[in-house]
């Protein structure tokens, strides 16, 4: 138990920030900085995946299906390779590992955060689509004035869980050197020689703490919406509503 405070103690700011600010940022802060960018970028981009996904025309649902299928269908280890081959090439100069990596979880992850806004949308109750078109309002208006906000209140705690998940494959841009939480420690484990499992324990433990909080976050809000859902209006329970069907969502009203 001493070793791990002594070489935390002597370590943190390796941990914690890397080289900074003496050379690049690394250690946790980057890891942190890498996930957050990567959901930011890839949110958006499962926004759009999920509207084609349901959308009304069919070479549009297909295209989307055909990138939702393909990269969760394989291995995020190969999209990391492809990133940092493929994309040099297409730019015609190199890039560093923190934008390769941020490419390759925006691509990957759009996957799933797609499929978590298309099942959070295809849950509203139907009557909300029914209305808003009847008032005149747009498809396009329709789902950002009135799907999409409710839609995406009751996705939160899928979305933060998904943080959860960027956050733990962001490990893998120790393989093209991005300087996050592993890259530290294996600088660390390198200096010491003798103690790597207490250096990596530091590290699991570290991404322990932040998955954990995270996870209770979502399961907190996930239990808040439910009891939203479920809380009496005038002293009548409120009543589930048939969710909007897929055939529902994609036809256009004549």
């Amino acid at each position: 138990m001493t070793d791990f405070f002594a070489i935390v103690h002597q370590y943190w700011m390796l941990f914690l920030v890397g080289q900074y600010p003496h050379g690049a940022l690394g250690g946790l802060a980057n890891t942190l900085l890498l996930s957050v960018v990567a959901m930011l970028f890839a949110f958006p981009l499962g926004i759009v995946l999920a509207m084609a996904r349901i959308s009304p025309f069919c070479g549009v649902r297909r295209a989307a299906a055909v990138w939702v299928y393909v990269f969760r269908g394989i291995p995020l280890m190969m999209v990391v390779f492809w990133t940092y081959f493929c994309v040099p090439m297409l730019l015609g100069h190199d890039i560093n590992g923190f934008a390769t990596m941020a490419c390759t979880l925006v691509v990957y992850e759009s996957a799933y955060i797609a499929e978590i806004v298309r099942a959070g949308i295809q849950a509203l109750p139907s009557g909300q689509y029914e209305a808003s078109r009847a008032l005149g309002m747009s498809y396009l208006k329709t789902f950002r004035l009135i799907i999409l906000p409710q839609a995406l209140y009751n996705m939160l705690p899928s979305l933060i869980s998904q943080l959860v998940s960027i956050i733990k494959d962001s490990t893998l841009g120790y393989v093209i050197n991005v300087q996050e939480l592993t890259f530290a420690a294996n600088q660390v484990s390198n200096q010491l020689l003798t103690k790597p499992f207490q250096v990596f324990a530091i590290v699991a433990l570290s991404y322990y703490v932040i998955c954990f909080s995270l996870t209770w976050l979502a399961n907190t809000l996930e239990k808040r919406i439910a009891r939203q859902r479920t809380r009496p209006q005038g002293g009548v329970p409120v009543a589930i509503a048939a969710p909007l069907t897929p055939q529902f969502i994609i036809k256009e009203p004549k």
